[in-house]
């Protein structure tokens, strides 16, 4: 059975072990916070005074009431509570800490701390010192990133290659119909070569175009020749129309 992320995460936190008899307190504390059958417990302001104790409540908080969708598929970081007082004392305590914005959502008859986005979800990890999960949830933002950035260069590739094979097969159609309705003859001299050019070589690109020709060319001087060869195409479908239309 595959074991899920934030079991992952519970089970690296359930073996940090708080030291200092304050923060033993505050773990202490964060235990009857969520198991006392008074809706309205309140937490002494003194108990989560040092920030050590703040990271000792957070830690057991998650162990008793968290959880943590799997970061292959999203990001997402809860605390479930019995009421929105409780929700917004987690919410304000995780708030405390450089960069945090939780938030509150209500579902069903609980109340839900939340985090979204992997930066803040990380940042939590460190916060409850869990060092492996960290590592291991940054490793996989790191491969997601590679992943997006792939596919979007191949997206991208793939619709360049799109529009030059449709660019080059809308070219051939202007090349071909002039070579059939009045030959390449009667066409100047660059124009004529340019036509030839494309019709052996119908894959090539602009550039590569302009290298094949007896006096190259840029990447703009072949399109202003392909661009000539296509309203010349054009004028001859206007008077074939018009021709038909008689």
């Amino acid at each position: 059975m595959t074991v899920s992320f934030a079991a992952k995460v519970k089970e690296e936190l359930s073996n940090i072990k708080p030291r200092a008899g304050h923060c033993i307190t505050a773990a202490a504390e964060a235990h009857k916070y969520f198991t006392i059958i008074k809706k309205e417990y309140k937490i002494s302001e003194d108990i989560l005074e040092r920030r050590c104790c703040k990271r000792t409540f957070l830690r057991e908080a998650f162990l008793i009431a968290g959880a943590m969708s799997d970061p292959e598929k999203s990001y997402h970081f809860e605390l479930i509570c019995q009421t929105k007082l409780k929700a917004e004392f987690l919410r304000d305590l995780i708030n405390q800490f450089d960069g945090m914005d939780a938030k509150i959502v209500v579902r069903g008859k609980s109340y839900v701390t939340y985090l979204k986005g992997s930066d803040q979800i990380v940042d939590m990890l460190g916060i409850m010192e869990a060092s492996l999960s960290y590592m291991e949830l940054e490793n996989v933002r790191i491969m997601k990133s590679v992943r997006n950035s792939v596919n979007r260069r191949t997206n991208c590739e793939t619709a360049n290659i799109g529009k030059t094979v449709t660019a080059s097969k809308r070219q051939m159609d202007d090349i071909e119909l002039i070579r059939d309705r009045i030959g390449f003859r009667e066409l100047p001299d660059g124009l004529a070569e340019m036509a030839e050019v494309r019709l052996k070589y119908p894959e090539a690109s602009l550039t590569e175009l302009g290298q094949y020709l007896s006096t190259p060319l840029g990447k703009s001087g072949v399109n202003h020749r392909l661009r000539r060869l296509s309203e010349i195409a054009g004028q001859l479908r206007m008077k074939e129309g018009k021709v038909n239309a008689q």
